[in-house]
């Protein structure tokens, strides 16, 4: 297990410094210039570029991004140009909300997609079947930002079921009401693609020859789904459940904006539009770097589930 992780991290860290790279071009062409932010809309031409030059933004783009990379090897991600305060700081207040979401999405949507899917394919070619592939394909066409109106519109401002906008606490600390329209909301999207996929899985699972063994020493029909087909259908679940992960990382810079949840993606949302280039390169990172811890997570439960994929 340990090769195997190591081999992955180390992988992935040219695609880190690619993406990394590539943001860093983007925010050099925005428009907005953040020296003349910083020393002020009536600032002289002259003070502009003493700011320019302290800040290093006069330099060669390839000089910035190593000086750049330097810094955050050392741990500093410099400080907002709106805030003044470290990226780190405000880094570290927002990473907890968007965890908190993330996975408040993945527990509504992975437990209801694996039970739909296992379902549509015990039942298959019956309506129980056609309903839930109905259902899979509507949540696949539908953006995250119309589920998301829907339940702010109904169940928030119609019927006052529930908060709709910010965040009024951690989880452990009563903040579980305002948490759960988001993660619905971001959760919803994900329900259908895993339907869909664990029913392929388990169809072609249950035609093995080691579940018609199973049936015949006499286990229980929920025995032999659960522990026999489920299980070994999982490698293509995981695959996409890793994939989809990934992207609700974009999903959740929409959702966090809509319900005004201060996470990192909200954060980002706010620091380009502010022209505050530290701090959006920050949060940048920050998602990047999730998105590669989510695709070790996946190699790793890989090799849990098929050992074979380690001898590889």
């Amino acid at each position: 297990m340990g090769p195997v992780i190591i081999r992955r991290v180390l992988v992935s860290m040219p695609a880190l410094i690619g993406v990394l790279f590539l943001c860093f071009c983007l925010l050099q062409v925005v428009p907005s210039d953040p020296a003349r932010i910083i020393a002020g809309p009536d600032a002289k031409a002259e003070e502009v570029a003493a700011v320019r030059a302290e800040l290093g933004l006069d330099r060669p783009v390839l000089t910035q991004f190593a000086d750049y990379i330097g810094r955050v090897a050392r741990g500093d991600l410099g400080r907002s140009i709106i805030s003044n305060k470290p990226v780190s700081e405000e880094l570290t207040e927002t990473i907890v909300p968007t965890v908190e979401l993330m996975l408040g999405a993945m527990l509504i949507a992975v437990p209801i997609g694996l039970l739909l899917g296992t379902l549509a394919a015990v039942r298959r070619g019956t309506a129980v079947d056609r309903i839930i592939m109905a259902i899979s394909v509507a949540g696949v066409s539908m953006p995250v930002f119309f589920i998301g109106l829907l339940l702010i519109q109904y169940v928030g401002f119609k019927w006052d079921m529930l908060p709709f906008t910010g965040r009024t606490g951690p989880v452990w600390d009563g903040g579980l009401p305002s948490l759960i329209l988001p993660a619905l909301t971001l959760g919803s999207v994900l329900i259908g693609p895993i339907a869909r996929i664990t029913r392929t899985a388990v169809l072609e699972v249950l035609g093995a020859d080691f579940v018609r063994t199973a049936r015949a020493k006499g286990l229980r029909e929920s025995v032999v789904i659960v522990h026999h087909a489920l299980r070994n259908a999982l490698i293509p679940v995981v695959t996409l459940i890793g994939l989809q992960a990934a992207f609700l990382l974009g999903g959740a810079v929409v959702t966090e904006t809509m319900f005004s949840w201060p996470g990192v993606g909200r954060l980002a949302v706010g620091a380009i539009i502010s022209s505050d280039f530290p701090t959006a390169q920050g949060a940048i990172m920050i998602l990047a770097v999730a998105f590669l811890a989510i695709n070790l997570l996946v190699d790793v439960l890989y090799v849990y589930l098929d050992p074979r994929v380690q001898r590889a």
